[in-house]
């Protein structure tokens, strides 16, 4: 086995430290839970009645006499969302496959789904961050009937995922195991597509000419293609052992998609404390598959939205990990996929490239990931450098690509992309907040320009439309933007706008204590900034015209001010009330009083809320 990197060894053993108590905490509550087994195995018959009043016949005869495997099917499915549609099949494959191996199987619940590429630009994305939670909450209501030996967790999407596994870790004494559906087929290419929204910014095109573009672009079930959060969801399910191997980028309504789906309630039975191969998730998601985790991200150039999700999964199995751990990580490993908006291809190309096994397989040969894991295929991380193939009508895995079929797509060790993993933290007068380097050309990481104060998306789209950002170098500081002022939207429609007038040859930069969407790129953008400015943060106190500093090459964000002069000012105060009715967002108030900063996950489950 390769040793590991040492600043690999360093930062895993500082966070395993760091989560000592924590993390003993979490393991003694699942044994616990363990122990007790599952309620049904001395629950009374009333109460088991109703838990099998509907199941047909067979599987009622086997819940009634407490001897067979039950798994508790959670699924976001709807057929709004592309990527969810494919899930709609699913709990059928499942409970059949199930009952073949000797288990059954009951549909437990639903989560929410929402998709961001739907909301974005609209009021219901204020909502998209907090869903996190709340499909947290209702994946723990789902399996609070305590009737379940197992849980297949079926889920693709941006919050989706984080959220169906932060609530499966408060049953992490149950194996768990991750089910997605897959890509849709390539269709307008991403670059393509980034072109003419660019036009249509300039007003160089019509609505109707951009949306059939965008129609080209998303056109069938299955998930987006470009490698934003929600594909970076599957690859870190892959790296974090949770999926079948290979499993991520296979596309929808397939004989292999659906053959894995199978496969995957078959696994899960055999992973129950019914039988020899018990595999709970307590067990699979620790401080090593944390890590893992970072490293998948920073090696792929994967969503900056997992600056807050990892954090918040990792809390939820008692791990406390954080943006300097990242930070560290970040300057050794490499960038080895150029997936767009990190480059031309969309994920199918990288998954005819090598894919996710052959990242894996070239991290673990340099020492780069703990290979030493549990994961639910068994004990070993290069069970993931294969891949899963059809012999007729038998699944099975053979070794995956032991080099890169398109190595302008999938880099190696002795040839990546860029030596750093192509996420900075930031620091300095302002804060602390990340950037997404792999999608910025190096001549554009550094901009030093006075600010332009937006408290909105829509203001900021109101001056450009206006032809007041015409000519002029600048950063844009958009502000209360962050969980506890309206939740935390990402801000993608500000990415085109900015390219537009990076394209003009102005130097342009965007600084905000918001999100901006997985696939956002190109402009260098200092987001997540923390402390908020709900929260008092200095981002609060920049005034029009300021001179901001934003170096993602040293990892600076500052404004050109001396300490005095920046503790003097007040605070910026801005009237938030407004911000919180309509569509929902009224509900969410205890969220928002209660909600942790960015860097502790931006959730209300764990880590502590600003003071």
């Amino acid at each position: 086995m390769t040793d590991l990197n040492p600043v690999l060894a360093r930062v895993t053993e500082r966070v395993r430290a760091r989560s000592d108590k924590t993390r003993r905490d979490y393991l003694d509550r699942m044994a616990r839970a363990k122990e007790q087994g599952p309620a049904r195995m001395r629950m009374s018959c009333t109460n088991l009645a109703h838990a099998v009043a509907a199941a047909p016949g067979t599987d009622k005869d086997e819940l009634k006499q407490r001897r067979r495997a039950n798994i508790a099917i959670i699924s976001a499915y709807n057929d709004m969302l592309s990527a969810h549609q494919p899930l709609e099949r699913f709990p059928a494959i499942i409970k059949e496959a199930a009952r073949q191996a000797g288990a059954v199987a009951q549909f437990a619940g639903g989560v929410p789904a929402m998709c961001d590429g739907v909301t974005q630009g609209n009021p219901g994305m204020d909502l998209s961050l907090f869903s996190r939670d709340t499909i947290a909450m209702a994946t723990a209501v789902a399996l609070s009937h305590d009737v379940f030996d197992a849980a297949l967790c079926l889920g693709v999407c941006d919050k989706i995922v984080p959220g169906l596994l932060i609530g499966a870790l408060s049953f992490g004494h149950l194996p768990v195991v991750f089910v997605p559906g897959g890509p849709m087929p390539s269709g307008l290419p991403n670059k393509e597509k980034a072109r003419i929204r660019q036009l249509f910014a300039e007003g160089k095109i019509t609505r109707d000419e951009l949306l059939e573009a965008e129609s080209k672009s998303y056109h069938s079930p299955g998930t987006c293609t470009f490698y934003g959060t929600a594909n970076s969801n599957q690859m870190l399910m892959e790296v974090m052992g949770l999926h079948l191997p290979g499993s991520a980028f296979i596309n929808p309504n397939t004989p292999l998609r659906d053959a894995l789906t199978g496969a995957a309630a078959m696994r899960v039975a055999q992973l129950t404390a019914l039988g020899d191969g018990y595999t709970p998730l307590c067990h699979v998601v620790d401080e090593r598959a944390v890590i893992n985790a970072v490293v998948g991200l920073l090696a792929t150039g994967g969503s900056t939205n997992h600056t807050l999700h990892i954090v918040a999964i990792a809390r939820a199995a008692g791990v406390i990990v954080d943006w300097d751990d990242f930070s560290e990580l970040s300057a050794v490993v490499p960038l080895l996929a150029r997936v767009y908006p990190n480059g031309g291809a969309d994920v199918n190309h990288f998954q005819a490239a090598g894919g996710v096994g052959l990242v894996i397989r070239e991290l673990l040969g340099a020492g780069l990931m703990h290979g030493d894991v549990i994961t639910v295929a068994g004990v070993g991380l290069d069970r993931y450098t294969q891949e899963p193939v059809l012999d007729g009508d038998t699944l099975t895995w053979r070794d995956g690509p032991g080099e890169s079929h398109d190595p302008a797509v999938v880099g190696s060790m002795a040839a990546p992309f860029s030596a750093d993993g192509g996420l900075k933290l930031l620091r300095g007068n302002l804060g602390r907040a990340v950037m997404k380097t792999s999608a910025v050309k190096p001549e554009h990481r550094v901009v030093e320009a006075p600010a332009r104060i937006f408290h909105s998306q829509r203001e900021f789209m109101d001056a450009f439309e206006a032809k007041r950002l015409d000519g002029i170098d600048f950063v844009a500081v958009v502000r209360f933007q962050g969980p506890r002022a309206n939740g935390m939207p990402e801000l993608h429609k500000l990415t085109p706008l900015l390219g537009v007038l990076q394209d003009r040859g102005q130097k342009v930069a965007l600084v905000t204590d918001g999100r901006m969407s997985g696939a956002s790129g190109k402009v260098p953008a200092a987001i997540h900034v923390t402390p908020e400015c709900a929260a008092g943060g200095p981002l609060a106190k920049v005034l029009e015209g300021d001179v901001i500093r934003v170096d993602g090459v040293a990892g600076v964000l500052a404004a050109k001010l001396d300490d005095d002069t920046l503790h003097a000012r007040a605070v910026t105060q801005v009237d938030l009330s407004d911000r919180h009715v309509g569509l929902g967002r009224e509900l969410f108030g205890a969220f928002r009083a209660q909600v942790s900063g960015a860097e502790q996950g931006a959730s209300v489950c764990f880590g502590d809320p600003p003071a």
